[in-house]
């Protein structure tokens, strides 16, 4: 009698440990799930993001419209259209721009903005005078080599720019975004692509 009583007890404290392991282990992997489902939102977001300035600049270069605005309204309407999964209307921002090759003088002449955000085009500001921001001129990475400078004197390029707010759906994504241990996942994504 005595011995059975003692298996058990025995017993009794073996799947105590076993509860207890378990617990560290299964907070382990909920964390590590937790962590996988927001990078992996934020990976399909960033992905969608490039697919859209892609087309965004896409549109704009094919010009379906009477006016430069016009063509570039159309294409952020165009990606307006194909934005799901996100929302650009309530969480970004799309900047299509045309900028000239003036003899050698890049100047931006047409910039269309829509979205919620109201981030600056980081290649440039349309003022007035239609040269871009003020004493700063356009900043592009446009190639010059053998094959000359893109674009060529006289030609437009159409710069679309894409800004959007990730949000995430877990706890442990908001401890992401606002910085654990110096890794930090950015809370706003941009891309940029040129046609």
């Amino acid at each position: 009698m005595k011995m059975v009583s003692r298996w058990m007890f025995k017993s009794g404290e073996e799947s105590g440990q076993a509860l207890v392991e378990f617990m560290f282990v299964g907070f382990i992997l909920l964390f590590l799930l937790f962590g996988m489902i927001d990078f992996c939102r934020a990976i399909s977001m960033r992905q969608v993001l490039i697919n859209l300035s892609r087309e965004g600049a896409n549109e704009a270069a094919r010009g379906f419209g009477d006016t430069t605005d016009a063509t570039i309204s159309n294409a952020i309407s165009a990606v307006i259209a194909g934005e799901n999964p996100l929302n650009i209307s309530s969480n970004g921002q799309i900047i299509i721009s045309a900028v000239l090759n003036s003899n050698g003088t890049f100047r931006i002449t047409n910039q269309v903005t829509k979205g919620k955000l109201t981030q600056l085009s980081k290649i440039g500001i349309l003022n007035a005078t239609g040269t871009g921001a003020a004493g700063s001129g356009v900043t592009m990475p446009f190639l010059v080599g053998a094959q000359g400078t893109i674009p060529q004197s006289n030609q437009t390029t159409y710069v679309a720019e894409v800004y959007y707010n990730f949000k995430p759906v877990t706890s442990l994504g908001s401890i992401l975004v606002g910085g654990l241990r110096g890794f930090s996942v950015t809370n706003q994504f941009y891309d940029v692509a040129y046609f």
